[in-house]
């Protein structure tokens, strides 16, 4: 008995427009996810943690934590939290304090 009412023409060309934008924004999508899988072990890689101008710069920081690194190279926290651990393991640097949550380290004595 009745249905919906047929839409105007302004409205049907609203709804066509918003179509095209969705389609343009899963594109977008997709090029992105191709970028979430150059993550991970290559993030570390492409930040190359044994040349000397990490290690320079690593060395001027006061307090080297997570937070630093990421910003000052680019990279995700995670991929951050990953290098310290790989830093700290090799004896290049030593924790010095924080939680679970946060590590605090500093450059290794020798």
């Amino acid at each position: 008995m009745g249905g919906a009412r047929k839409k105007s023409i302004s409205q049907m060309m609203k709804s066509q427009v918003t179509e095209m934008k969705k389609e343009e924004k899963g594109k977008k999508k997709e090029v992105k996810a191709s970028k979430a899988s150059e993550r991970g072990e290559g993030a570390i890689q492409n930040l190359n943690i044994e040349s000397k101008e990490f290690l320079e710069e690593i060395k001027k920081m006061g307090a080297i934590t997570p937070y630093a690194i990421a910003s000052r190279f680019g990279v995700r926290i995670s991929t951050a939290k990953e290098v310290l651990r790989r830093l700290n393991s090799r004896g290049i640097i030593q924790s010095v304090g924080g939680n679970n949550r946060i590590r605090i380290f500093r450059m290794a004595t020798t």
